[in-house]
């Protein structure tokens, strides 16, 4: 296991482990279990359990894209480094209440996404002091589709109780095959967010 006991391996193995136990059956001693070492040996690479956070959030977070903002406009750069942002996040829900709230500090490859974006709107002549709010709430936006984008197919199924929701049962109806719309409702709402933000931009 030698060849794997780096911090790829690390991250990997974390990843792996939140997917089959979920966020609280990431512990040292489980990483160092399902790697095949003992967790001495895991301390000489990573200090502690926050330590592997961050190489968890730096590998989602590098894979995350924001090359549009260097490419398209604005509107299309948004929507582009959205979806990436969701759909990524969406195969790993346990962890985006830590990942939300983890600081950036010293997380190179985070720092750069942001970097990124916030020189895109920068371009898109936003004022400074709008843009980190835009991006919080672009995320907040995000990562509450990234859960919604996993919920199963009859959420809305009024079931016994459709007599009585005649709206909205026969709004849902109305999808015809589609049932859950996630992904309409993710556009729908992305649209509105860079439409009211666009608003902001200078001149």
């Amino acid at each position: 296991m030698g060849s794997v006991l780096d911090k790829a391996g690390i991250t990997a193995a974390a990843l792996a482990l939140v997917s089959r136990k979920g966020y609280d059956g990431l512990t040292m001693a489980a990483l160092a279990k399902s790697l095949g070492v003992a967790p001495s040996a895991l301390y000489n690479h990573v200090g502690s359990k926050d330590d592997v956070l961050k190489l968890v959030e730096e590998d989602l977070m590098s894979q995350v894209d924001s090359s549009g903002f260097g490419t398209l406009p604005w509107e299309d750069a948004v929507r582009k480094w959205a979806y990436s942002y969701r759909d990524i996040f969406s195969a790993h829900t346990p962890l985006i209440s830590v990942i939300a709230v983890l600081p950036v500090t010293d997380a190179p490859q985070t720092l750069a996404m942001y970097e990124a974006v916030t020189e895109g709107f920068l371009r898109a002549g936003f004022p400074e002091d709008r843009i980190i709010p835009c991006i919080v709430a672009l995320e907040a936006y995000i990562f509450g589709a990234a859960f919604d984008a996993t919920a199963p197919a009859d959420i809305f199924d009024s079931g016994k109780l459709a007599e009585s929701t005649p709206h909205f049962t026969a709004a849902m109806q109305s999808l015809g095959p589609v049932n859950y719309p996630s992904d309409l409702a993710f556009s729908m709402g992305l649209d509105a967010l860079v439409a009211g933000f666009g608003a902001l931009r200078g001149g």
